[in-house]
């Protein structure tokens, strides 16, 4: 059942090659697709686990052709030698990601060094091969803290791994970035290099802060060969909450003034044309009778 149901799900992914807006894409077939199946694992602030896997096909040729694999089941995997353990298993989405999140307190087959081996897997179908990767990496344990150092406001990371004793190891020469929420995106504020599994960096004083001029803080360490991604995360009111100038008032200082001035002045213009038009009435009657008196003298 699910291989006939997928079977017509990748017979619609394999025609978008053909159909697709992209007119590149018309005038090839399959073969000039390479199939990529990758395996990322993300560890989020509250040390739950992301496992995802990214299945695409992107044409030999033209890296922009590119068309995710949809409704392919990924299965998950953590394995040590001939031990294997089953952690969940996924369909790709539209966009051809798998993912499967694992609570903070699940539990890992770790091999001698300290490693956690994951294993993805997607068995195939008539149509398309079987793909398989596979991921080691060492669980870091990252440490975020926002501090006050002499009235300096200072981001503080503390991290490290743990071996098969657990036994605390420092991280060495990791890039970290530190970042803030934005409106839109995270906004980076700093790289830096965890030495000594220790780094510290001075928060600016003019960052922008919510409504309640709080920020939030981010310090990732991004797609690391030994620990994959790690994000960790925290809010502290030192952000800067510029209010909205309230409306100014009309007053004798301001630039505006007062109503009752506008009222005053309105009326003493008022009133100067209206004295003015009546003393131009005036004028003209009395030059009107005195025309026809004159008349009327020489008339006698």
């Amino acid at each position: 059942m699910r291989t006939g149901f997928f079977k017509y799900t990748l017979l619609i992914v394999l025609m978008g090659l053909f159909i697709a807006p992209n007119a590149k894409a018309q005038e090839h077939d399959i073969s000039d697709y390479r199939i990529r199946f990758n395996l990322k694992t993300i560890k989020q602030h509250d040390n739950s686990r992301i496992l995802e896997v990214r299945f695409i096909a992107a044409n030999k040729k033209d890296r922009k052709d590119r068309v995710p694999v949809y409704g392919a089941k990924i299965e998950f995997f953590n394995f040590l030698e001939d031990e294997t353990v089953q952690l969940g298993s996924s369909n790709t989405s539209k966009d051809g990601i798998a993912q499967i999140a694992l609570p903070e307190n699940q539990s890992y087959l770790l091999d001698s060094e300290g490693k956690i081996n994951f294993r993805a897997v997607f068995e195939g179908t008539d149509e398309l091969g079987g793909k398989e990767r596979e991921i080691s990496i060492k669980d870091v344990h990252l440490n975020l803290n926002l501090i006050e150092k002499d009235s300096i406001k200072t981001v503080s990371i503390k991290a490290h791994t743990l071996d098969s004793l657990g036994v605390q190891i420092p991280l060495e020469e990791t890039d970290v970035i530190i970042s803030v929420e934005g409106m839109l995106s995270k906004m980076t504020i700093d790289e830096g290099v965890i030495e000594s599994g220790e780094y510290e960096f001075e928060m600016p004083t003019d960052l922008p802060g919510d409504a309640n001029g709080d920020v939030t803080v981010y310090t990732i360490i991004e797609d690391h060969d030994d620990y994959g991604d790690v994000v960790q995360k925290k809010t502290e009111n030192w952000g800067v909450f510029n209010e909205l100038p309230s409306e100014e008032k009309n007053t004798l200082w301001s630039e505006a003034a007062p109503i009752w001035m506008y009222v005053v002045l309105t009326i003493l213009l008022l009133g100067i044309w209206a004295n003015f038009v009546y003393t131009c009435i005036n004028l003209y009657k009395i030059k009107k009778e005195g025309t026809a008196l004159e008349l009327k003298t020489e008339n006698q």
